[in-house]
């Protein structure tokens, strides 16, 4: 089947329980999901089993999600365990850390890799960056992830999931990319500090962004450059 994979965890070292802190009375990981629902396809919570996966399983059971507890730091065996748990045969990956993430580019996405109709394609809007950091997914076949798997030697392809794929170790993985119609690389509505918090609070609380598509959000902090200001300052964390 195909499904959406997204990894979670309790432990993040810039800004701890982060997909527990609460906008609006709700927490972030309940936006993430409630956003994705709106692809129409089953959703997986790959999470840890380091003993502090409690919180995240037990707010699956709470909103009848599937789940899987892998490995903390080994995440590409912990999606690679996860597919085949779940009988997964095409992965649309992403990460909790995304609470405004837009189903419709998720969907959009899907409609093109079927249309390529290929196992070794690799299609992503993440590796050319021209939507805003926050709005992330790959798609990839289980035939792709599970070359990585077998294969994948270096620390940063299992932390990471896919850059054996999209690095093309295997010299089989033809790269393609989702490119939005306008470049809105620069902007950040990623969950992984303190500035993020607040910035993403702020859409939540005061511009009801969790009811608006990616194109809407773009439109109110284009509009409203204050925004922009509270987290441009940060630098992504490198893979």
């Amino acid at each position: 089947m195909e499904a959406i994979i997204t990894q979670a965890r309790i432990n993040s070292s810039r800004l701890p329980n982060k997909i527990f802190l609460e906008a609006a009375g709700r927490p972030f990981l309940y936006y993430h999901i409630n956003r994705l629902k709106k692809a129409n396809l089953p959703i997986i919570v790959a999470t840890t089993n380091n003993g502090s996966e409690k919180p995240i399983i037990e707010f699956c059971k709470e909103n009848n999600l599937l789940y899987y507890c892998g490995d903390e730091k080994n995440v590409l065996q912990r999606f690679y365990q996860c597919a085949v748990k779940h009988h997964v045969d095409k992965i649309i990956r992403v990460t909790s850390d995304c609470p405004l993430i837009d189903a419709d580019i998720i969907e959009k996405g899907i409609a093109t890799y079927r249309a390529l109709n290929n196992n070794c394609v690799y299609y992503s809007n993440a590796l050319k960056r021209t939507y805003p950091r926050g709005m992330d997914y790959e798609i990839f076949s289980f035939q792709l992830l599970e070359q990585a798997f077998l294969n994948a030697e270096e620390f940063s392809d299992k932390e990471h999931v896919t850059p054996y794929i999209w690095k093309n170790r295997s010299g089989k993985v033809l790269i393609e990319h989702d490119l939005n119609t306008k470049n809105d690389e620069d902007l950040r509505i990623t969950l992984d500090t303190e500035e993020d918090k607040i910035l993403i609070t702020k859409l939540i609380e005061e511009f009801k962004a969790s009811d608006l598509n990616c194109k809407e959000i773009v439109k109110i902090l284009r509009n409203n450059i204050e925004l922009v200001d509270i987290n441009k300052a940060i630098e992504q964390k490198k893979v």
